[in-house]
């Protein structure tokens, strides 16, 4: 059973528990983070959605979903709660487009040092695992199967995990956080957390202990897994820890310094995507009219992907973040999906999106996307740009100038140079910034 079989009377007794515990007291008993983007109202107060939800479900079987047993948002939460007649808005904390990284954790995991940790890189990262057969699948709870089947419908993923020893610091990681995989003084890797669970037996029969040796405890699915080459100095001067920390055992960071790291490496996981409203959940259906027909058919929408991790773009963003003065660097999600850069300094507000190269498939792309976020922008934006590691060829940066986009392209390291549009053209085409349709 999922959210689908919660009734309107499982809500109204899940709102009378979160009204006598208060707000703060319901999230941390159920182990939700504050709605980001939906607020239910009800009798005049609001109340955060997917909690309200995924609590709701106790009601059902017996059993709360916790966060990261389900996906938040408008393909999920948002028609659950309409369909039972209740309303549902955009949060003031969130209005409009989101922050990607407000919310998500980041995880810094030694993955790649020892021998045995290379082992295990080797048999759960290197490869996926086939965790439906019999092997494995007979480890799992029912509601563990369930939900990994639910992200990684091909009945495979890839696992990394934690001893009991990171218990405290694993509590509150759920579906959507961001790990990085460390070792030899480098981010081998990023991933983004799936479906994440203790279970030692499970992780023994992918881990087998050394004898005597401690078992894995925690053990989480990864929806997405890319190659990184990251030096620690890089990653230390965006958490802002000195450039020789090493790293030498797990981190969990929240807040602003998760943030930093998530923003500056320009990683853009599925679960915010979904959050926004880019891309459906797995496992959601939406019914779609089929037109002059009486008949309706049954599909899945899901929005171009995205990478999780792209190497060239962000080590390019990294640096020209890192040749402003008086600015302040952002990035926002939407419907559109999440953009590169969103800065605003002396000139005004600024979208730019970063391209790690300059064939003509890559500018088109960069005008794409440009002209889709602006629509999102959380406040009108003065010029869009893209970026470049290297001066396009006339043809393609007189695509970009005709649509009133500046290209900025590098031309030594740490160095860039801005060619603007003409102001002509820029006038011209910013109506359709301003005036486009959400």
């Amino acid at each position: 059973m999922g959210i689908a079989d919660v009734t309107r009377d499982d809500v109204l007794r899940t709102l009378a528990e979160y009204d006598d515990l208060g707000g703060e007291a319901f999230l941390a008993k159920y182990r939700f983070k504050p709605a980001r983007s939906y607020v239910l109202l009800h009798d005049g107060r609001r109340y955060d959605s997917k909690a309200i939800v995924g609590v709701a479900h106790r009601h059902v079987n017996g059993q709360a979903l916790g966060s990261g047993d389900f996906s938040g948002g408008a393909a999920t939460v948002v028609p659950v709660l309409t369909r039972l007649g209740f309303h549902v808005e955009v949060s003031p904390a969130g209005d409009g487009p989101t922050d990607p990284g407000l919310t998500a954790r980041l995880l810094v995991s030694p993955a790649f040092g020892s021998a045995e940790s290379r082992r295990h890189w080797e048999d759960t990262l290197d490869r996926t695992v086939p965790f439906t057969e019999a092997q494995y699948a007979d480890k799992l709870t029912a509601d563990q199967l369930r939900r990994l089947n639910e992200l990684h419908p091909d009945g495979r993923s890839r696992f990394w995990g934690a001893t009991s020893g990171h218990d405290g610091k694993m509590a509150d990681v759920t579906t959507g956080d961001v790990v990085l995989f460390t070792g030899k003084n480098h981010v081998r890797a990023v991933g983004e957390v799936g479906a994440i669970f203790r279970n030692s037996s499970f992780a023994d029969v992918m881990w087998p202990p050394k004898d005597g040796g401690e078992s894995w405890h925690t053990v989480y699915s990864l929806r997405q897994f890319a190659p990184a080459e990251i030096p620690y100095a890089t990653l230390s001067e965006l958490l802002g820890y000195k450039p020789n920390f090493q790293y030498p055992g797990q981190l969990v960071l929240s807040g602003e310094r998760a943030r930093a790291g998530i923003d500056g490496l320009l990683i853009t996981t599925s679960t915010a995507l979904e959050e926004a409203g880019a891309e459906t959940p797995p496992g959601v259906v939406r019914e779609m009219p089929v037109e002059r027909q009486h008949t309706r058919s049954t599909t899945v929408e899901r929005a171009a992907q995205q990478l999780l991790f792209n190497r060239d773009e962000s080590a390019l963003v990294i640096e020209f973040c890192g040749s402003l003065t008086g600015v302040t660097v952002n990035r926002f999600s939407s419907a559109a999906g999440i953009c590169d850069i969103y800065l605003n300094g002396p000139g005004g507000r600024e979208l730019i999106e970063a391209k790690g190269r300059v064939e003509r498939g890559y500018v088109r792309e960069a005008l794409a996307q440009l002209l889709d976020y602006v629509r999102y922008a959380p406040d009108p934006v003065g010029r869009l740009a893209g970026l470049f590691p290297q001066p396009l060829a006339p043809k393609e940066r007189d695509l970009l100038h005709h649509y009133g986009i500046d290209v900025i392209h590098r031309v030594a390291p740490g160095a860039f140079e801005r060619l603007p549009a003409p102001d002509g053209a820029r006038e011209r085409v910013r109506g359709l910034w301003e005036g486009g349709e959400r």
